[in-house]
Parts: C-alpha cells; structure tokens; sequence
C-alpha cells in the first residue's frame, strides 16, 4: 500500500526518522489529548503511538493516506479522523485543553495558526513543522519587515521558540524551500484589557497598509477620538509597534 504525495494538498512526506522523533520528544507531557495534524504516512505517528499517557487524535483530510495508517497502524482504531483540520468542530471533537503536533501543509499553515488562536484557551502547546521563512517571521519582533499580523497575533498569547531547521532532501517530494520545526507554548496572558475581536481586527488593519503610518492606516477608527494619549504611536507603521503597544493602540480606540 501506497501513499502518492497530492501537490493539491501541498504534502511533502518527511522520510527522517531520526527528525520525527525529535519533533515527537519536543512535545511536554501536558495535557494528555494530542492532535496530530496531517499524518500523512504515519512518520510521526509511530512515535506518537510510542508515547506514554496521551490521548492521540489523527486528522486527515487525504483517503489514500487514512486507508494507509488504518492499515499499517491498526491500534490507531477510531482517534483517526478522516476530516479537513480547517473544517473541524474541535469543540465537539476534544472537550478538554490539548496540543498539536504536525508537519503542516505550507499552503495551509498560516491558516492552521489563526485557527489555533481561535482554539487559544484549549490549545496549550504545538510543535510543528513549517516552512522556515514563516517560522522566522512569526518569531521575530518589531522593527523587522517579515514581521506582520501572525507575529503579533501569535506571540500575544504564545511563547514561541525556534527548534531547529530541517533540510529540503529529508522529503517526498522535496519542497524548494528548508523547512523548520518550532514550538508554541501557551502563556500566562487571560485578559489583554481590551476585546480581543477588536485586537485583531486593529492589527489586521495597521498591517493590511504597512507602508502607511497608523494615523493613515487606522483612519475609519480614529474618526472623533481622542488621540492624544496615542499620539507617540500614531505617526509609527505597524511593523515598528511592540505586541504591548498593539494592546494599548487598541484598548484606547476601543
């Protein structure tokens, strides 16, 4: 039995074990419910299924590669999920706290990690693999041009680090670009003092016109405001703005 790599689906198998068990042990021990996320040919998997005092859930959107684990990982029984991730009803599916592991589909990743900040009061950790030039943008600070509304987003309510890059040769087929596993652990932050609908929506909108400074960019939002307690951040572009001072900009418009 086989499983052929869908360019649709942006899947490129990892073939190292040695990296799937790095990715696997760089999981904490907490919560017990796991989430694979695209298991593809079951690289992962093995060691997961390895793993002492989880709860492992498989979801897979692609049926060669579901009929391919049922049969070579028969123990999996029903945590595999034949499902779309983006199209899930977590919510129903996991009712407690979890995390996430997955060597994500490139084409999908950025839209993984706002689902995850959807999930962000259950999703207590992730260790994931994805293209390195998202990894770096997503873990780097103000003042950077990669620097952009995931980073900000991201790093509101998670701590991230950079675990390690993983060469283009080690996949079937092999991407045009490295790769790069990183882990993102829930941090302490509960309330950020503002409505966090609107957080997102002022940080969207400041990097949606990054060249523009605030002032320009936030324009529909400052119509009959009172700025001048804002007034230091306004004439700075969004990229130049700490996630503290996004908290700040937002709590006062609100």
């Amino acid at each position: 039995m086989h499983v052929r790599p869908k360019k649709s689906l942006g899947q490129h198998f990892l073939t190292d074990h040695n990296i799937a068990e790095k990715i696997v042990s760089a999981l904490p021990d907490a919560p017990a419910i796991l989430l694979e996320i695209g298991p593809g040919t079951g690289i992962l998997t093995k060691y997961i299924l390895e793993k002492q005092g989880i709860k492992p859930l498989f979801i897979e959107t692609d049926r060669e590669a579901v009929e391919y684990l049922k049969y070579t990982f028969p123990e999996i029984g029903d945590g595999l999920i034949h499902e779309d991730f983006l199209k899930l009803d977590l919510k129903t599916l996991v009712h407690d706290n979890y995390q996430i592991v997955g060597n994500l589909p490139y084409n999908i990743s950025s839209q993984i990690f706002f689902r995850m900040l959807d999930e962000r009061e259950r999703v207590m950790s992730a260790v994931v693999m994805i293209q390195k030039e998202v990894a770096e943008r997503i873990r780097t600070g103000p003042g950077s041009k990669v620097y952009g509304i995931l980073s900000v987003l991201l790093q509101t309510w998670f701590d991230i680090e950079y675990l390690f890059t993983v060469s283009e040769k080690v996949f079937i087929p092999p991407p045009k670009v490295k790769s790069a596993v990183i882990r993102l652990s829930r941090n302490k932050t509960v309330d950020i003092g503002c409505d966090p609908d609107f957080y997102f929506t002022i940080v969207k909108a400041g990097f949606n016109q990054r060249r523009k400074t605030l002032r320009n960019a936030l324009k529909p939002f400052l119509a009959d405001k009172d700025t001048s307690e804002i007034e230091d951040l306004l004439p700075k572009r969004a990229e130049q703005l700490s996630v503290d001072e996004f908290i700040e900009l937002t709590t006062h418009l609100e």
